[in-house]
């Protein structure tokens, strides 16, 4: 009889990502039911809260502008990499693409924001040039917004929607194009119903890979946003090192995983059930 060696080699993974992961996200779900400490920190009396406390106006505004950033930022995103991964795709430079995609990796994070300050500032590239040529009489206040903080998101994310599209337009067969054009399908019509169909995993997991990181950012609307660009990755900061409201701050983190692993769970299970070869995970999801 064999044995299968596939736990033992499962076994350090399972153990990595339990240590680092499922005991971290059950301490802070502990905590988000606890009372606030008198000096920071929780009591251990079951407490609702920080729940209750959601319910507050500035909370809400604050996810609600945390889903419009987050949706805008993912949606224009996806719409400036489909081109982008296309032509990389198709190219004889690909690689050379590749690591133009790349390349912004190897600078730091905070570096890259900080230089949008040096360009969008009221002193900076942008303005000064704009006021040199006479278009702009004075500088304009092009920072500490809300379209400033999805113009660097945008600009800080584009890359992980690109590669995965890149990926499955490298995949797809563009020879059914020229076949959909032969049979009379204009660019657009053979594009919506022969391209986009056949790339649908890679528009889902691009998708994924930039509102999710989004949805919790906190560098960039603390340094460049404003008051209409308040985010829930500022306020779960700003719970922890300011009010010192752990629970809350805990409560904050429990939705953004509630949120985040919903929309990966509902978004895996439509690219699962949508997949054109895939008969029966189409009839499952058809049966849900």
């Amino acid at each position: 009889m064999k044995r299968n060696p596939g736990p033992v080699y499962a076994a350090p993974l399972a153990l990595w990502l339990t240590t680092l992961f499922a005991v971290p996200l059950v301490i802070i779900l502990l905590y988000s039911f606890m009372v606030k400490g008198t000096y920071g920190g929780v009591v251990a009396r079951f407490s609702l809260d920080g729940y209750r406390a959601l319910f507050n106006p500035t909370f809400v505004a604050a996810a609600l502008s945390t889903l419009l950033i987050a949706t805008v930022s993912s949606v224009c995103m996806v719409l400036l990499a489909l081109p982008a991964a296309y032509h990389m795709a198709r190219s004889r430079h690909k690689n050379v693409y590749l690591l133009l995609v790349i390349i912004p990796f190897w600078t730091n994070f905070l570096i890259r924001i900080y230089a949008w300050i040096a360009i969008l500032g009221n002193n900076g590239f942008l303005n000064m040039f704009l006021v040199h040529i006479g278009i702009l009489a004075d500088p304009v206040q092009f920072l500490y917004n809300r379209n400033a903080v999805i113009l660097v998101t945008v600009y800080t994310y584009l890359p992980y929607a690109i590669l995965p599209l890149y990926s499955s337009i490298e995949k797809f067969d563009g020879s059914l194009l020229e076949a959909a054009r032969d049979l009379g399908a204009g660019v657009v019509q053979s594009t919506f119903r022969v391209l986009l169909p056949s790339i649908r995993g890679g528009i889902v997991t691009a998708i994924l890979f930039t509102f999710i990181p989004v949805f919790g950012a906190y560098a960039i609307p603390q340094i460049l946003g404003g008051s209409d660009s308040l985010m829930l990755g500022t306020v779960i900061a700003r719970e922890l090192t300011v009010t010192r409201n752990w629970p809350l701050a805990a409560s904050v983190s429990m939705l953004l995983t509630v949120v985040t692993t919903t929309g990966v769970v509902m978004l895996a299970r439509y690219n699962r059930s949508a997949t054109p070869d895939d008969g029966k995970s189409a009839k499952e999801g058809s049966g849900t």
